[in-house]
């Protein structure tokens, strides 16, 4: 299965995340805030860019993103580019914790990536707190419902093919980035008529090899879905994301949510 192929190597990998401060500086306007999941009993920790031309008397588009394995919801939003292209074009950012590091939000069933000590139903927590996020920030800013989508990196990929399949009238359009996991065909055909999506893998990505979302866009296009892959020549596991962040926030610009 390709999650075990990726988790030994992933874990490392994002440690790397650490050092992202010191290439994109720490951004004042990023707010790291907490709120208390009570369904977890805890305090779950999540972040938040709200840019500069945000004007509550209009709607505002909003995207949801969620993290790789190892890593946070304070490191994603960090990555280099992300801030600058949502504040150019308008965007909120809300990036979620999934509860923890290794919560795999809901991608691999109730228990998720659970760990000794973890909850025994961590995956489960894990994708309500994606949900959860998601409504503080709707009621907290005027979110533009046509133009909310969900951007994953590696784990966080896995995570966002799941809550778009399982969540379609939520999001305008999906970006899974380097996404680790499975085929996640058995409801791709849920997404026809219902998003967009555009899926971005690197060519030399040695730890989520490329070929699992080869297989997946080959059923995007068998099941009619509206589409756009991006496939880096020089990306690797980590690059290819924020080397592709103007790209998918293009694709944003482009997919709004119809009415039916």
């Amino acid at each position: 299965m390709m999650k075990n192929k990726c988790l030994a190597g992933l874990a490392c990998v994002f440690l790397l995340a650490i050092t992202i401060d010191s290439f994109a500086g720490l951004r004042d306007e990023i707010q790291d805030r907490k709120y208390f999941f009570k369904s977890a009993n805890m305090h779950v920790t999540y972040s938040v860019f709200v840019p500069s031309t945000y004007d509550k008397s209009k709607e505002t588009p909003l995207v949801m993103v969620l993290h790789g394995l190892g890593s946070r919801a304070a490191e994603i939003i960090r990555y280099p580019n992300l801030v600058e292209e949502a504040e150019k074009r308008g965007y909120i950012l809300v990036a979620a914790e999934g509860i923890n590091n290794h919560g795999w939000y809901g991608a691999y069933g109730k228990r998720g990536g659970n760990r000794k000590g973890d909850p025994e139903n961590l995956g489960e927590l894990s994708e309500q707190d994606v949900l959860n996020v998601l409504e503080i920030a709707q009621k907290e800013f005027n979110v533009d419902p046509k133009r909310t989508y969900l951007m994953g990196h590696s784990m966080g990929g896995s995570g966002t093919w799941h809550l778009g399949m399982k969540y379609p009238e939520k999001w305008a359009a999906l970006a899974p980035l380097a996404s680790a996991g499975t085929n996640h065909d058995y409801d791709m055909k849920k997404l026809k008529g219902e998003l967009a999506v555009i899926v971005v893998h690197g060519v030399r990505d040695r730890l989520c090899p490329i070929g699992a979302n080869r297989l997946k866009v080959a059923n995007l296009k068998r099941h009619g879905v509206k589409h756009k892959y991006i496939e880096d020549p020089r990306g690797n596991h980590l690059n290819v994301a924020w080397g592709n962040f103007p790209a998918i926030f293009e694709f944003f610009q482009e997919n709004v949510k119809q009415d039916k």
